[in-house]
Protein backbone atom coordinates (compact mmCIF):
# COMPACT_ATOMS: atom_id res chain seq x y z
CA UNK A 1 0.00 0.00 0.00
CA UNK A 2 1.74 2.99 -1.11
CA UNK A 3 -0.55 5.38 1.16
CA UNK A 4 -1.13 5.15 5.02
CA UNK A 5 -4.48 3.30 5.43
CA UNK A 6 -7.68 4.72 6.36
CA UNK A 7 -8.28 1.76 8.68
CA UNK A 8 -6.29 -1.66 10.18
CA UNK A 9 -8.75 -4.61 10.65
CA UNK A 10 -7.55 -6.74 13.55
CA UNK A 11 -8.08 -10.19 12.82
CA UNK A 12 -8.58 -12.02 9.30
CA UNK A 13 -11.34 -14.25 9.81
CA UNK A 14 -14.47 -14.29 8.02
CA UNK A 15 -16.14 -10.85 10.15
CA UNK A 16 -13.12 -9.27 9.50
CA UNK A 17 -12.52 -10.10 5.61
CA UNK A 18 -15.71 -9.15 5.30
CA UNK A 19 -15.53 -5.56 7.06
CA UNK A 20 -12.45 -5.09 5.23
CA UNK A 21 -14.37 -5.59 1.86
CA UNK A 22 -17.15 -3.60 2.84
CA UNK A 23 -14.73 -0.90 3.35
CA UNK A 24 -13.02 -1.57 0.18
CA UNK A 25 -16.22 -1.16 -1.72
CA UNK A 26 -16.94 2.14 0.03
CA UNK A 27 -13.55 3.03 -1.06
CA UNK A 28 -11.63 3.18 1.73
CA UNK A 29 -7.94 2.29 2.22
CA UNK A 30 -7.41 -1.32 4.40
CA UNK A 31 -4.68 -3.10 6.17
CA UNK A 32 -6.16 -6.30 7.45
CA UNK A 33 -3.52 -7.73 10.57
CA UNK A 34 -3.77 -11.47 11.46
CA UNK A 35 -1.51 -13.54 13.75
CA UNK A 36 -1.98 -16.58 12.05
CA UNK A 37 -3.67 -17.41 8.91
CA UNK A 38 -6.97 -15.64 7.25
CA UNK A 39 -9.72 -18.56 8.42
CA UNK A 40 -7.42 -20.31 10.78
CA UNK A 41 -9.75 -20.58 13.56
CA UNK A 42 -13.75 -20.66 13.79
CA UNK A 43 -14.01 -19.03 10.49
CA UNK A 44 -12.70 -21.91 8.46
CA UNK A 45 -13.45 -24.94 10.78
CA UNK A 46 -17.09 -24.42 11.54
CA UNK A 47 -20.18 -26.02 10.24
CA UNK A 48 -21.14 -23.71 7.36
CA UNK A 49 -24.70 -23.26 8.78
CA UNK A 50 -26.30 -20.14 7.28
CA UNK A 51 -29.47 -20.10 9.02
CA UNK A 52 -32.19 -17.70 11.02
CA UNK A 53 -33.71 -20.58 12.65
CA UNK A 54 -33.68 -20.58 16.44
CA UNK A 55 -31.68 -17.16 16.26
CA UNK A 56 -31.75 -14.88 19.55
CA UNK A 57 -34.10 -12.40 19.08
CA UNK A 58 -31.50 -9.66 19.16
CA UNK A 59 -30.04 -11.16 16.35
CA UNK A 60 -32.63 -11.92 13.95
CA UNK A 61 -32.81 -8.82 11.62
CA UNK A 62 -29.41 -9.07 11.16
CA UNK A 63 -29.66 -12.55 10.03
CA UNK A 64 -31.98 -12.11 7.91
CA UNK A 65 -30.22 -9.11 6.25
CA UNK A 66 -27.40 -11.73 6.03
CA UNK A 67 -29.28 -14.22 4.66
CA UNK A 68 -30.49 -11.87 1.82
CA UNK A 69 -26.24 -11.16 0.86
CA UNK A 70 -26.12 -14.97 1.09
CA UNK A 71 -28.86 -15.63 -1.67
CA UNK A 72 -26.60 -12.94 -4.21
CA UNK A 73 -23.12 -14.25 -2.79
CA UNK A 74 -21.91 -14.23 -5.95
CA UNK A 75 -22.47 -10.79 -6.87
CA UNK A 76 -20.61 -9.62 -3.45
CA UNK A 77 -17.51 -11.74 -3.78
CA UNK A 78 -17.77 -13.39 -7.67
CA UNK A 79 -18.11 -17.22 -6.02
CA UNK A 80 -20.88 -18.67 -4.88
CA UNK A 81 -18.92 -20.11 -1.74
CA UNK A 82 -20.96 -23.47 -1.78
CA UNK A 83 -24.20 -21.89 -0.59
CA UNK A 84 -27.08 -24.14 -1.39
CA UNK A 85 -30.37 -22.87 -0.11
CA UNK A 86 -31.74 -26.05 1.84
CA UNK A 87 -33.59 -25.28 4.58
CA UNK A 88 -33.14 -25.55 8.19
CA UNK A 89 -35.68 -27.81 10.27
CA UNK A 90 -35.57 -28.58 14.01
CA UNK A 91 -37.13 -31.91 14.60
CA UNK A 92 -39.51 -32.98 17.66
CA UNK A 93 -38.96 -35.97 19.00
CA UNK A 94 -41.81 -35.90 21.08
CA UNK A 95 -45.75 -34.13 21.86
CA UNK A 96 -43.45 -32.17 24.66
CA UNK A 97 -40.90 -30.70 21.59
CA UNK A 98 -43.23 -29.68 19.50
CA UNK A 99 -44.92 -27.71 22.68
CA UNK A 100 -41.10 -26.25 22.53
CA UNK A 101 -41.33 -25.72 18.95
CA UNK A 102 -44.75 -24.15 18.80
CA UNK A 103 -43.80 -21.19 22.00
CA UNK A 104 -40.55 -20.70 19.91
CA UNK A 105 -42.72 -19.83 16.14
CA UNK A 106 -45.15 -18.04 18.31
CA UNK A 107 -42.12 -15.86 19.88
CA UNK A 108 -40.77 -15.19 16.18
CA UNK A 109 -44.39 -13.91 15.19
CA UNK A 110 -44.64 -11.77 17.93
CA UNK A 111 -41.56 -10.33 17.13
CA UNK A 112 -43.27 -9.68 13.95
CA UNK A 113 -41.55 -12.31 11.76
CA UNK A 114 -42.69 -15.28 9.45
CA UNK A 115 -39.54 -17.37 8.50
CA UNK A 116 -39.67 -19.72 11.20
CA UNK A 117 -42.45 -22.29 10.35
CA UNK A 118 -44.45 -25.26 12.33
CA UNK A 119 -44.84 -28.17 10.21
CA UNK A 120 -46.77 -31.27 11.08
CA UNK A 121 -45.16 -34.77 11.18
CA UNK A 122 -46.15 -35.63 7.47
CA UNK A 123 -44.70 -32.66 6.11
CA UNK A 124 -41.29 -33.40 8.52
CA UNK A 125 -41.15 -36.81 7.07
CA UNK A 126 -41.49 -35.33 3.35
CA UNK A 127 -38.59 -33.03 3.82
CA UNK A 128 -36.40 -35.23 5.96
CA UNK A 129 -37.99 -39.12 4.96
CA UNK A 130 -34.96 -40.92 6.34
CA UNK A 131 -35.58 -39.65 10.17
CA UNK A 132 -36.89 -42.57 12.56
CA UNK A 133 -40.49 -43.22 12.74
CA UNK A 134 -40.76 -41.15 16.53
CA UNK A 135 -40.61 -37.67 14.89
CA UNK A 136 -43.25 -35.67 15.57
CA UNK A 137 -42.86 -32.82 13.23
CA UNK A 138 -40.46 -29.84 13.08
CA UNK A 139 -40.19 -25.84 13.08
CA UNK A 140 -38.11 -24.86 9.56
CA UNK A 141 -37.17 -21.86 8.15
CA UNK A 142 -37.19 -22.70 4.50
CA UNK A 143 -34.66 -20.24 2.68
CA UNK A 144 -31.81 -21.21 5.09
CA UNK A 145 -29.52 -23.43 4.09
CA UNK A 146 -25.25 -23.90 4.51
CA UNK A 147 -21.65 -23.10 2.55
CA UNK A 148 -18.38 -23.78 2.85
CA UNK A 149 -16.86 -22.34 5.26
CA UNK A 150 -12.99 -22.39 4.42
CA UNK A 151 -14.06 -21.63 0.77
CA UNK A 152 -16.30 -18.70 1.97
CA UNK A 153 -13.30 -17.17 3.89
CA UNK A 154 -10.96 -17.51 1.19
CA UNK A 155 -13.77 -15.60 -1.94
CA UNK A 156 -14.07 -12.45 1.09
CA UNK A 157 -10.06 -12.63 1.53
CA UNK A 158 -9.38 -12.49 -2.37
CA UNK A 159 -12.52 -10.02 -3.39
CA UNK A 160 -11.42 -7.56 -0.76
CA UNK A 161 -7.23 -7.87 -2.09
CA UNK A 162 -8.74 -7.34 -5.79
CA UNK A 163 -10.14 -4.18 -4.51
CA UNK A 164 -6.88 -3.59 -2.95
CA UNK A 165 -7.21 -4.31 0.93
CA UNK A 166 -3.79 -5.57 2.10
CA UNK A 167 -3.74 -8.27 4.83
CA UNK A 168 -0.46 -8.88 6.76
CA UNK A 169 -1.04 -12.16 8.02
CA UNK A 170 1.36 -14.14 10.85
CA UNK A 171 1.83 -10.52 12.26
CA UNK A 172 1.18 -10.40 16.29
CA UNK A 173 -1.21 -7.39 16.97
CA UNK A 174 0.85 -6.61 21.13
CA UNK A 175 -0.68 -2.40 21.89
CA UNK A 176 -2.81 -0.09 20.67
CA UNK A 177 -1.70 3.86 20.88
CA UNK A 178 -3.08 6.71 20.89
CA UNK A 179 -1.12 9.76 18.37
CA UNK A 180 -3.07 12.82 17.69
CA UNK A 181 -6.34 11.88 15.77
CA UNK A 182 -4.63 8.38 14.84
CA UNK A 183 -4.16 4.84 16.45
CA UNK A 184 -1.08 3.18 16.22
CA UNK A 185 -1.29 -0.46 16.45
CA UNK A 186 1.83 -2.38 17.34
CA UNK A 187 2.81 -5.58 16.15
CA UNK A 188 5.89 -7.88 16.62
CA UNK A 189 6.08 -6.95 12.84
CA UNK A 190 6.46 -3.25 12.88
CA UNK A 191 3.87 -0.52 13.58
CA UNK A 192 0.91 0.46 11.32
CA UNK A 193 -1.18 3.60 12.06
CA UNK A 194 -4.74 4.76 11.10
CA UNK A 195 -7.79 6.90 12.26
CA UNK A 196 -9.92 3.83 12.04
CA UNK A 197 -9.38 0.44 13.81
CA UNK A 198 -11.98 -2.51 13.61
CA UNK A 199 -11.20 -5.34 16.30
CA UNK A 200 -12.08 -8.56 14.78
CA UNK A 201 -10.24 -10.49 16.67
CA UNK A 202 -12.73 -13.60 17.75
CA UNK A 203 -11.68 -15.59 20.97
CA UNK A 204 -9.21 -13.08 21.26
CA UNK A 205 -11.59 -9.39 20.93
CA UNK A 206 -11.64 -9.17 24.60
CA UNK A 207 -7.67 -8.49 25.00
CA UNK A 208 -7.56 -6.00 22.35
CA UNK A 209 -10.72 -4.18 24.35
CA UNK A 210 -9.30 -4.53 27.73
CA UNK A 211 -6.44 -2.23 26.04
CA UNK A 212 -8.90 0.32 25.85
CA UNK A 213 -10.26 0.11 29.36
CA UNK A 214 -13.46 -2.04 27.98
CA UNK A 215 -13.42 -5.59 29.99
CA UNK A 216 -15.63 -8.38 28.41
CA UNK A 217 -16.38 -11.42 29.92
CA UNK A 218 -15.07 -13.55 27.12
CA UNK A 219 -14.86 -17.44 27.08
CA UNK A 220 -12.79 -18.99 24.57
CA UNK A 221 -13.31 -22.61 23.90
CA UNK A 222 -13.59 -25.17 21.53
CA UNK A 223 -16.40 -26.09 19.17
CA UNK A 224 -16.18 -29.94 17.72
CA UNK A 225 -17.25 -31.42 14.52
CA UNK A 226 -17.30 -34.45 12.84
CA UNK A 227 -17.13 -36.00 9.54
CA UNK A 228 -17.90 -39.85 8.43
CA UNK A 229 -17.35 -41.78 5.01
CA UNK A 230 -19.17 -41.39 2.17
CA UNK A 231 -22.48 -42.74 2.03
CA UNK A 232 -25.88 -42.55 -0.68
CA UNK A 233 -27.68 -39.07 -1.04
CA UNK A 234 -30.78 -39.68 1.73
CA UNK A 235 -30.93 -35.92 3.24
CA UNK A 236 -31.46 -32.18 1.70
CA UNK A 237 -32.11 -29.62 4.88
CA UNK A 238 -29.62 -29.04 7.72
CA UNK A 239 -30.99 -30.87 10.61
CA UNK A 240 -31.67 -29.90 14.32
CA UNK A 241 -33.63 -31.19 17.48
CA UNK A 242 -35.71 -29.27 19.61
CA UNK A 243 -34.52 -30.83 22.73
CA UNK A 244 -31.18 -32.23 21.95
CA UNK A 245 -27.92 -30.57 20.76
CA UNK A 246 -27.15 -31.44 17.55
CA UNK A 247 -26.64 -29.91 14.24
CA UNK A 248 -26.91 -32.49 10.76
CA UNK A 249 -26.39 -32.09 7.03
CA UNK A 250 -25.09 -34.22 4.18
CA UNK A 251 -22.69 -32.48 1.97
CA UNK A 252 -22.74 -32.43 -1.99
CA UNK A 253 -20.06 -35.69 -1.56
CA UNK A 254 -22.21 -37.68 0.75
CA UNK A 255 -20.32 -37.23 3.89
CA UNK A 256 -22.43 -36.42 6.77
CA UNK A 257 -21.13 -33.18 8.93
CA UNK A 258 -22.54 -33.45 12.61
CA UNK A 259 -22.12 -30.79 15.22
CA UNK A 260 -24.29 -28.77 17.40
CA UNK A 261 -22.37 -26.85 20.39
CA UNK A 262 -20.30 -29.63 21.11
CA UNK A 263 -18.04 -27.86 23.49
CA UNK A 264 -14.94 -28.49 24.41
CA UNK A 265 -11.81 -27.23 26.26
CA UNK A 266 -9.28 -24.22 23.99
CA UNK A 267 -5.70 -23.00 25.01
CA UNK A 268 -5.76 -19.37 22.79
CA UNK A 269 -2.05 -18.71 23.90
CA UNK A 270 -1.02 -22.00 22.07
CA UNK A 271 -3.67 -21.91 19.81
CA UNK A 272 -4.90 -25.77 20.75
CA UNK A 273 -7.68 -27.20 21.15
CA UNK A 274 -8.50 -30.51 23.17
CA UNK A 275 -11.40 -33.45 21.90
CA UNK A 276 -13.66 -35.08 23.76
CA UNK A 277 -14.00 -37.95 22.71
CA UNK A 278 -17.17 -39.26 25.36
CA UNK A 279 -19.14 -35.43 23.91
CA UNK A 280 -18.15 -36.56 20.21
CA UNK A 281 -19.35 -40.25 21.45
CA UNK A 282 -22.97 -39.03 22.94
CA UNK A 283 -23.75 -36.64 19.53
CA UNK A 284 -22.65 -39.91 17.56
CA UNK A 285 -25.47 -41.95 19.01
CA UNK A 286 -28.21 -38.71 18.87
CA UNK A 287 -27.46 -39.02 15.50
CA UNK A 288 -28.58 -42.59 15.13
CA UNK A 289 -31.58 -42.42 17.19
CA UNK A 290 -32.81 -39.97 14.73
CA UNK A 291 -31.14 -41.35 11.38
CA UNK A 292 -30.91 -45.19 12.31
CA UNK A 293 -29.74 -46.12 8.82
CA UNK A 294 -25.99 -44.43 10.24
CA UNK A 295 -25.28 -46.98 12.89
CA UNK A 296 -21.82 -48.79 11.86
CA UNK A 297 -20.93 -45.45 9.11
CA UNK A 298 -17.09 -44.86 10.13
CA UNK A 299 -15.78 -41.09 11.27
CA UNK A 300 -13.38 -40.38 8.91
CA UNK A 301 -12.40 -37.01 11.20
CA UNK A 302 -12.48 -35.03 13.79
CA UNK A 303 -12.01 -31.50 14.69
CA UNK A 304 -12.24 -28.51 17.03
CA UNK A 305 -11.89 -24.50 16.04
CA UNK A 306 -11.41 -21.97 18.55
CA UNK A 307 -14.03 -19.14 19.13
CA UNK A 308 -15.37 -16.55 21.97
CA UNK A 309 -17.88 -16.82 23.86
CA UNK A 310 -20.23 -14.02 25.62
CA UNK A 311 -22.38 -14.66 29.22
CA UNK A 312 -25.42 -13.79 26.85
CA UNK A 313 -24.54 -15.31 24.15
CA UNK A 314 -24.70 -12.69 21.50
CA UNK A 315 -21.67 -11.01 19.81
CA UNK A 316 -19.96 -7.55 20.42
CA UNK A 317 -21.13 -5.29 17.33
CA UNK A 318 -20.32 -1.60 17.30
CA UNK A 319 -18.34 1.30 18.62
CA UNK A 320 -15.52 1.43 21.04
CA UNK A 321 -17.52 3.27 24.34
CA UNK A 322 -14.06 4.57 25.33
CA UNK A 323 -11.89 5.05 22.09
CA UNK A 324 -12.70 7.05 19.36
CA UNK A 325 -12.78 5.32 16.02
CA UNK A 326 -12.56 1.99 16.79
CA UNK A 327 -15.21 0.13 16.48
CA UNK A 328 -15.49 -3.92 17.67
CA UNK A 329 -16.82 -7.41 16.15
CA UNK A 330 -16.35 -9.98 17.97
CA UNK A 331 -17.66 -12.97 20.21
CA UNK A 332 -19.99 -14.84 17.79
CA UNK A 333 -20.49 -17.43 20.16
CA UNK A 334 -20.10 -20.59 17.38
CA UNK A 335 -22.86 -19.03 15.22
CA UNK A 336 -21.59 -16.02 13.45
CA UNK A 337 -20.58 -17.66 10.15
CA UNK A 338 -24.12 -16.49 8.81
CA UNK A 339 -23.96 -13.39 10.07
CA UNK A 340 -20.59 -12.33 8.29
CA UNK A 341 -21.34 -11.06 5.42
CA UNK A 342 -23.75 -8.70 7.28
CA UNK A 343 -21.66 -7.88 9.71
CA UNK A 344 -19.10 -6.17 7.49
CA UNK A 345 -22.01 -4.22 6.19
CA UNK A 346 -22.83 -3.11 9.74
CA UNK A 347 -19.12 -2.33 10.82
CA UNK A 348 -18.47 -0.38 7.14
CA UNK A 349 -21.79 1.93 7.91
CA UNK A 350 -20.63 2.71 11.21
CA UNK A 351 -17.28 3.50 10.04
CA UNK A 352 -18.08 5.50 6.68
CA UNK A 353 -21.68 7.06 7.81
CA UNK A 354 -21.61 6.96 11.63
CA UNK A 355 -24.77 4.47 11.76
CA UNK A 356 -26.42 1.52 10.38
CA UNK A 357 -29.77 0.86 10.14
CA UNK A 358 -29.76 -3.02 11.34
CA UNK A 359 -30.81 -2.66 15.12
CA UNK A 360 -27.19 -3.53 17.15
CA UNK A 361 -28.56 -1.67 20.48
CA UNK A 362 -28.29 -5.23 21.71
CA UNK A 363 -24.61 -6.02 21.12
CA UNK A 364 -23.12 -2.40 22.35
CA UNK A 365 -19.78 -3.52 24.03
CA UNK A 366 -20.91 -1.39 27.57
CA UNK A 367 -23.57 -3.81 28.48
CA UNK A 368 -20.97 -5.57 30.52
CA UNK A 369 -19.90 -1.84 32.36
CA UNK A 370 -21.46 -2.68 35.48
CA UNK A 371 -20.88 -6.19 35.31
CA UNK A 372 -24.62 -7.46 33.82
CA UNK A 373 -23.83 -10.69 31.94
CA UNK A 374 -27.54 -11.31 31.30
Amino acid sequence: MSTPPDVIVIGAGLHGCSAALHLALRGRRVVVIEKNTAGRHASGVNAGGVRRLGRHPAEIPLSIASLDLWHRIRELVDDDCGFQATGHIKLAESADDMAILEERAGLVRGLGFEHEEMVDRAEARRLVPAAAPHIKGGLIARRDGFADPARTSRAFRVKAENLGVVFRERTRVVGLERRADDWVVVTDGGRFEAPVVVNCGGAWGDQIAGWLDEPVPLRAGGLMMIVTARVPHFNDPVVGLASRALSFKQTAEGTVLIGGTLHTSADRDRETTRLDFSRLARSGRTVSDVFPHLQGVPVMRCWAGIEGFMPDEIPVIGPSRTAPGVFHAFGFCGHGFELGPAVGGVIAELVCQGKTNIPIAPFAIDRFAAGDTV
